[in-house]
């Protein structure tokens, strides 16, 4: 199910994942100006319009949501396992988090995270954005994925022969051309 809800069995590739996160960077800022623009224009004179309305917490909710699909389908499509490294890179930023609240004097601006959490943040961005898709089948497995196991090398001694033949035959290394 959260297979389905989040895309971790889905595949997502470099300009794809990159063109969705400029599209869903435009749609929350438009979303973004529409909230404040209505809470604005409703908020009785001199009052700051709250932050904790409906609509601001189903935006938020809305932006999470699309961030964790489109980073999962391309943790995937690159062949790494999303219920691995996303977990991992959120123990990252609560723990960058707790030591930036601990130690306000190696935080970047307040308690917002120290040079370490960016980096690894910058660097798994960079990586979603540059590293290649991996070879992967289409074909589905009984699980929903497309995952595929690697092929190992046969142990029959068919196989062993069959080597041995075009070793001595002057097939094994390079090729004349």
């Amino acid at each position: 199910m959260l297979g389905f809800l989040f895309g971790f069995n889905a595949r997502l590739g470099r300009l794809h994942f990159f063109l969705a996160t400029i599209a869903t960077a435009v749609l929350m800022t438009v979303i973004c100006f529409a909230i404040a623009r209505h809470a604005l224009q409703n908020a009785p004179a001199g009052m700051i319009p709250s932050l904790t309305s409906w609509q601001v917490i189903t935006a938020t909710i809305l932006f999470i949501w699309l961030s964790f699909t489109l980073h999962s389908m391309r943790i995937r499509d690159i062949g790494w396992d999303p219920v691995c490294v996303i977990p991992g890179w959120i123990a990252v930023a609560i723990i960058d988090g707790l030591v930036a609240g601990k130690i306000p004097a190696i935080a970047l601006g307040g308690q917002h995270g120290t040079i370490v959490g960016a980096l690894v943040n910058l660097g798994l961005f960079l990586a979603l954005l540059f590293w290649p898709s991996s070879e992967h089948d289409n074909s589905a497995t009984p699980s929903g994925g497309s995952f595929r196991m690697p092929d190992l090398p046969s142990r029959s001694p068919a196989a062993a022969a069959s080597r041995v033949a075009r070793v001595a035959n002057g097939e094994f290394g390079r090729r004349a051309v």
